[in-house]
């Protein structure tokens, strides 16, 4: 039996197993049972990725389980490796969910969709045909709906976030379906293998590729069709929120990478300029509305907008050089998207489990509330603090390596890749600004994040009075801090098997090579991942040594008076909006904020004031120019249909006859 159908089979009896046993044990040891089931579901799930990515492929099918077209399953290394990341993050989040499910998430409904969602990102990978991907999508998509509702009965907001997720999520499903009938209809098979074999029109090929890159950019957090993100992972729970913004999401690229790249061998150009310039909005609209939340789970909702947005920019050059024939350059670029998708699961993570440590111990999610969690919380703020430094993209953090290739793959295109057109030329630069211009907002946001919201003094008695959580949630934590070290200190533990991949989908040669230095192949570039950490340790031990060093020789002065100078209080310190105010200030004209002062003033004379209250906020502007007056005109639908049916049995006689007598019109003069 085949390795990677072993593992598989196995992953899917212990998902199915443990949803079965979450059901009907005992509410004490349900989180338990539910937790470890997850954990060993991903597990397998994980290495059976693995499998796949070295070499190993399977392929089966079985005609009797659905009645039309049956379910077929192929795993191939492209697969592999989002099962390998879905699997490892449910891994960390199963372990997490033991503890943090004992408040109240202990339902059998629950605890028991739970392995399923699981099963189904594991499982979407391996579809090896349009059915089966359509009905694993599905499942996805309710699981993860029922998760998101988890905690419906507790805050309203979460039946609002799971609306805007429900009708979001199959609109999409909507799109995916139309694009991937309209290639097997012309292919004349669902399989993939023969999508692969046909020639199709262009017409045909390229309504199938829009169609599927509206559907899987939805799902994926693309712009205009992120709104759902930032509403459903802040409300669902937190380890949910991990396995939806780390696990979910990247099959969104995986379904344009599967279709664009593999399905349809590549494709025209204008398909991967519309891809690249998708994912650069995207990525820098996400961390500009990241930059001034001080919701955590929101700001870290939008985070995910803007790596996902980071990922489409690699894959749309990947593609653009590959239309071009520079296949060594798209190796390159794809090489960076896959990686930054390992990267991105693994420090989102980790901040996702952080954060609902917080929230369980506080009760808020808002940072102007919090502070003063370094010392209550000390292992959740290290987890924080390494989850914050790995989304800034600095040294020593994972992101870093795949945003520095990605920045390589975008730097050498213009002047290397023979095949590039004028807009393409003019594309590049401009998405080389937008990802400097993003890692250089996420840094500002996660110092904001993680500044004020853990070293800063505690500004509500919830925060003062914040306790660790539970060893489970620790552990969790530190299989995700784990997966963000590895990558960081030594990538090449998985930048070969990712090289690999992206050689495997283009047809190319390997991108990368290297073990202790990561040098580029085809282009100028080298760089040593474990030396920088090693300069960088050094350099920050010698500031550290110089300052004590100085701090010992100072003499020692008695002040009589502070002058503003003794300790700090809360109402001292920046708050998150504060902090981020300059930046609503740079970026005005983009964010459009919302500013309101309310003055108040005496009964007995207008020119004494009471009160003087001053609102300042920062809506989505995608959200409220182009949801709300669809939103708007839906509801005046709403009401005119409501006019219609009054209740009178007569008026609805008269709609009948009226209906049928226009179809008798319509057939005679059809006829």
């Amino acid at each position: 039996m085949n390795l990677v159908q072993l593992l598989l089979g196995a992953a899917v009896v212990a998902g199915l197993g443990t949803a079965l046993a979450a059901a009907v044990v005992q509410r004490g040891i349900r989180p338990l049972v539910a937790g470890a089931g997850v954990a060993g579901t991903g597990a397998l799930g994980a290495a059976a990725g693995v499998a796949a990515m070295g070499g190993g492929s399977w392929s089966a099918s079985v005609p009797w389980l659905l009645p039309l077209s049956g379910v077929e399953f192929a795993v191939d290394g492209l697969g592999g490796l989002f099962m390998a990341v879905g699997g490892a993050v449910a891994v960390a989040a199963g372990v997490y969910g033991i503890g943090y499910a004992r408040h109240g998430l202990d339902g059998r409904l629950v605890q028991a969709v739970a392995p399923l969602f699981v099963l189904a990102v594991l499982l979407v990978p391996a579809a090896g045909d349009v059915g089966t991907l359509l009905l694993l999508w599905e499942l996805m998509a309710l699981t993860s709906l029922l998760l998101v509702l988890a905690e419906h009965g507790r805050r309203a907001e979460v039946a609002t976030a799971g609306r805007w997720y429900a009708v979001m999520t199959h609109l999409g499903f909507a799109a995916i379906l139309t694009g991937l009938l309209v290639l097997a209809s012309s292919a004349g098979d669902g399989s993939f293998a023969a999508l692969r074999a046909e020639e199709l029109p262009p017409g045909v090929a390229g309504l199938g590729f829009v169609l599927c890159l509206v559907g899987f950019g939805s799902k994926a957090g693309v712009l205009p069709l992120h709104a759902w993100l930032p509403r459903a992972h802040p409300e669902a729970p937190s380890h949910v929120s991990a396995l939806m913004s780390a696990a979910m999401v990247n099959l969104g690229v995986y379904g344009i990478v599967r279709v664009g790249l593999d399905l349809l061998a590549g494709g025209p150009r204008w398909w991967w300029l519309a891809v690249l310039v998708l994912g650069a909005g995207s990525a820098v609209y996400g961390i500009l509305q990241a930059a001034v939340r001080t919701d955590l789970k929101r700001l870290l909702g939008y985070s995910t907008t803007e790596n996902m947005g980071l990922v489409l920019v690699g894959v749309g050059a990947s593609g653009l050089y590959a239309a071009g024939g520079d296949r060594v350059l798209a190796a390159l670029a794809l090489t960076a998207a896959l990686l930054h998708v390992f990267t991105h699961a693994a420090f989102k993570t980790l901040l996702f489990l952080a954060a609902g440590s917080v929230v369980q111990a506080t009760g808020t999610r808002d940072l102007d509330a919090l502070g003063g969690l370094r010392t209550a919380m000390p292992a959740t703020t290290v987890a924080f603090g390494l989850g914050a430094l790995a989304a800034s993209a600095l040294p020593p953090g994972p992101a870093f390596v795949s945003e520095w290739l990605l920045l390589q793959s975008l730097v050498h295109g213009p002047g290397t890749a023979p095949g590039l057109d004028v807009l393409a030329s003019i594309v590049l630069p401009l998405a080389v600004a937008a990802v400097a211009l993003t890692a250089g907002l996420a840094v500002a946001t996660f110092v904001k994040a993680f500044g004020v919201g853990f070293l800063a003094r505690p500004r509500t008695a919830e925060a003062a009075a914040a306790r660790e959580c539970p060893p489970t949630m620790l552990a969790g934590m530190g299989v995700a801090a784990a997966a963000c070290v590895a990558p960081a200190l030594a990538p090449t533990l998985v930048l070969p098997a990712v090289t690999g991949v992206a050689a495997g989908v283009l047809g190319a040669g390997p991108a990368v090579r290297g073990a202790l230095t990561t040098e580029l192949i085809g282009v100028q570039g080298a760089m040593s991942p474990l030396l920088l950490v090693a300069a960088l340790a050094v350099a920050v031990a010698a500031v550290v040594g110089a300052l004590r060093l100085l701090a010992a020789r100072r003499p020692r002065q008695a002040r009589l008076w502070d002058c503003g100078g003794g300790p700090m209080s809360p109402r001292m310190e920046y708050t998150a909006t504060s902090f981020a105010e300059p930046l609503q200030r740079v970026f005005d004209d983009v964010l459009d904020p919302v500013q309101d002062v309310d003055v108040t003033h005496h009964r007995e004379s207008r020119y004494l004031v009471s009160a003087v209250a001053y609102r300042r906020s920062v809506p989505d502007r995608i959200e409220t120019g182009l949801y709300a007056p669809v939103l708007a005109a839906t509801a005046a639908w709403g009401r005119a249909g409501r006019r219609l049916a009054t209740g009178s049995v007569h008026r609805y006689l008269g709609y009948g006859f009226g209906t049928l007598c226009v179809l008798l019109v319509l057939l005679a003069v059809t006829w």
